[in-house]
């Protein structure tokens, strides 16, 4: 969903920030902070140079907001200084006077810095910049000597960088860490994204290749079969770059909302899932178009309901059907007929996939020695189910997968 606009944080905390400062700019001109005199312009200016940099750190990055921060502290503790050489001189001396040494606005807006620098900026920088904002903060009360109310301000204020430089810190953990698992979920997507498309373009290309060489084979002795074959290889070819588009326009996606992660924009995070989807009827399509040249049929039987089965379930069970018949298209040769079987019971799903035909000599590593039956296994295994592979009951070659659901799983 996405947020209103006064729910935001950028469009309710900076105008709240912003009054606030506002209010004890106000209440340390009352105190008599911001005079006319040399000293009390210099500590106006050094806060109105920490508010500005503070109000504008939204749109500062990580290198230039701990820089920004520094030139703030490094102006305040060149005030302090200031202040502390000029009480040590005799009053009225070259027409200069003492005022309030510390007020409550340049502190504000020093421990608001340190906590986003210590939140956002680059580590070394980060760490440079509020080794320079803790003294700026904390040595103001003492400009003009050691004494009773000096050393509470200065206690309190201590308290104060700490409270500051914890939240800085821990808000920092929290978001690396929420960015490493970010990050870990995009490799693992990455990852099945490979394997989706290993499977999707195997598939296809299987597909085109026997139909050529089928083409090829039946040219002469029966010619009228090689226009459809022709069209079914140019379908199969559409499909696989249909495909590989889709595939490729997932993972430029994924790249664009990581790099907007990078910069900080978060965006509406509620956006559709990444993982390609697969349903019964694309089982259903699979089984429609295996149609070898030269013979041959694929049927599909379903018993059950198959209409609300989580996403992981339906789309391994899309997969394993694919991966079979790709693995038929291969590796069995003199078939006449493929069995595609879907049993949908109380806590399983079984999917199990026939042939009649005679398996080739290479078939009996291909679960061994390929990556297409390790990875459907792994995939499988990775919802709590397993694959059987081996020679069927009668003849021909079989894939059974189990994978549990509902309470089962």
């Amino acid at each position: 969903m996405r947020f209103r606009w006064w729910l935001r944080p950028r469009v309710v905390v900076w105008p709240l920030v912003a009054a606030l400062l506002l209010a004890l700019g106000l209440f340390d001109h009352r105190w008599g902070m911001f005079d006319d005199t040399t000293i009390g312009l210099l500590k106006l200016g050094s806060a109105l140079l920490a508010v500005a940099v503070l109000l504008a750190s939204p749109r500062l990055g990580p290198r230039a907001l701990p820089v920004s921060a520094g030139v703030a502290a490094a102006a305040s503790l060149g005030t302090t200084i200031a202040l502390h050489v000029v009480s040590a001189r005799p009053v009225g001396e070259n027409g200069i006077y003492p005022t309030e040494p510390y007020g409550l606005t340049e502190p504000a807006a020093l421990l608001g810095l340190l906590t986003l620098v210590v939140w956002r900026g680059k580590p070394v920088p980060a760490a440079v910049t509020a080794l320079a904002l803790i003294p700026a903060i904390v040595l103001r009360p003492l400009a003009e000597g050691v004494k009773e109310t000096t050393a509470v301000m200065a206690f309190f204020f201590t308290l104060a960088a700490t409270a500051a430089l914890g939240v800085g810190l821990t808000v920092r953990l929290v978001t690396d860490d929420r960015r490493r698992r970010e990050a870990t979920v995009r490799l693992e997507q990455r990852a099945e994204f490979a394997r989706d498309l290993h499977d999707f373009v195997a598939h296809h290309v299987t597909g085109i290749v026997v139909q050529a060489q089928g083409a090829r084979a039946i040219a002469v002795g029966r010619p009228q079969l090689v226009p459809p074959a022709l069209e079914r290889i140019e379908q199969a070819g559409v499909e696989a770059l249909t495909s590989m588009r889709a595939m490729v326009g997932m993972l430029r996606d994924a790249d664009r909302q990581e790099d907007q992660g990078d910069r900080g924009d978060q965006g509406d995070m509620d956006g559709p899932a990444l993982a390609p989807l697969a349903g019964i009827d694309e089982v259903r399509s699979l089984v429609e178009e295996f149609a070898p040249v030269g013979g041959g049929r694929a049927l599909l039987r379903i018993e059950g309901a198959f209409d609300e089965l989580p996403v992981e379930v339906i789309t391994t069970v899309h997969r394993v059907v694919m991966e079979a018949l790709t693995n038929v298209r291969k590796h069995s040769r003199d078939f006449t007929e493929v069995e595609v079987c879907l049993l949908r019971s109380a806590g399983r799903v079984l999917v199990k996939v026939t042939d009649d035909g005679r398996p080739r000599p290479a078939l009996g590593h291909a679960l061994g020695g390929g990556f297409g039956l390790k990875g459907l296994a792994e995939r499988v295994e990775m919802i709590g189910g397993k694959v059987e592979a081996g020679p069927g009951a009668v003849g021909g070659w079989s894939i059974e997968a189990t994978m549990p659901v509902g309470k089962a799983a």
